[in-house]
């Protein structure tokens, strides 16, 4: 189930110096109110990982502008082994003893405290990755943060999940990022920095000449500019259809309704990185 979600996602994702090298300051944080009105740095947003929304498993979910004031309880689970060293949502690779976790609409990167409501146990985590896309569940913890929490025996537990300050090196980082958004709004991206866009995916096929038989169709239907995309996919070529990029929910959930009112209704929600 995970890897589906981060093949959606991504269908579209090491600071070191010499003893004496001299560091330049970072640049100022970008800071945020909480829900108390206390001002607060947050971390840039990971470049993959926060478009305004996704679809796993029929579901959509909206990417929360902020996580300031964010405090929630639910169901907690955890990850472990079988998903160690892949890639996350954010594009880091999962570290199973790292204080990481996954959660489905707060923007990458997030730092939470989780407290174990059964005991009263609690760790801060960094939420660096989607899911869990299963119903009633709340965050996705790695095995480090379970076994801290004391849930590895029970695979779930009953938790409390609020936002917290992140640490002071949050902000010295090596990956190209998007600024951090204010509420209702999303930051320019930094110069230089890859952002993800959303399409959709209007058909796939193994044989060219079939996907070149839906552009021209869509064209032929008053589509502007569908795209022919051709990715490799386990050893082999496939040859998407893809319409956009699109802004918004709005902008997408139009967008499939004239493609159903020429019967296509296979449509799905894709990602990808642009410069």
């Amino acid at each position: 189930m995970r890897t589906c979600a981060a093949l959606v996602l991504a269908a579209s994702l090491a600071a070191c110096a010499g003893n004496s090298a001299q560091r330049s300051a970072p640049p100022p944080a970008p800071s945020e109110a909480n829900a108390s009105g206390v001002t607060t740095a947050v971390p840039p947003r990971s470049a993959r990982g926060n478009p305004p929304f996704y679809e796993v498993l029929g579901k959509r979910y909206h990417v929360l502008p902020t996580s300031a004031g964010y405090v929630q309880r639910g169901v907690a689970s955890w990850y472990g082994p079988d998903f160690h060293g892949l890639a996350t949502s954010s594009g880091e690779r999962y570290d199973m003893n790292a204080m990481t976790a996954a959660h489905t609409t707060l923007p990458l990167p997030t730092w939470v405290e989780v407290t174990n409501l059964e005991n009263g146990k609690h760790v801060v985590v960094k939420v660096n990755d989607r899911g869990p896309f299963v119903k009633n569940r709340l965050i996705d913890l790695s095995f480090a943060a379970a076994t801290a929490l004391d849930m590895v025996g029970t695979g779930t537990t009953r938790v409390e999940v609020r936002a917290v300050a992140p640490p002071a090196d949050a902000f010295r980082t090596a990956t190209p990022v998007v600024a951090a958004a204010p509420p209702l709004a999303q930051s320019p991206p930094a110069q230089g920095a890859s952002v993800e866009r959303m399409f959709l995916q209007v058909g796939a096929f193994a044989q060219q000449e079939n996907a070149e038989r839906l552009v021209a169709r869509l064209r032929a239907s008053g589509f502007a500019n569908p795209t022919l995309v051709t990715q490799p996919d386990d050893g082999r070529r496939l040859h998407r259809v893809w319409l956009g990029p699109v802004r918004d929910s709005v902008e997408y959930d139009a967008l499939d309704a004239r493609l159903r009112s020429i019967g296509v209704s296979n449509a799905r929600l894709v990602t990808a990185r642009e410069p």
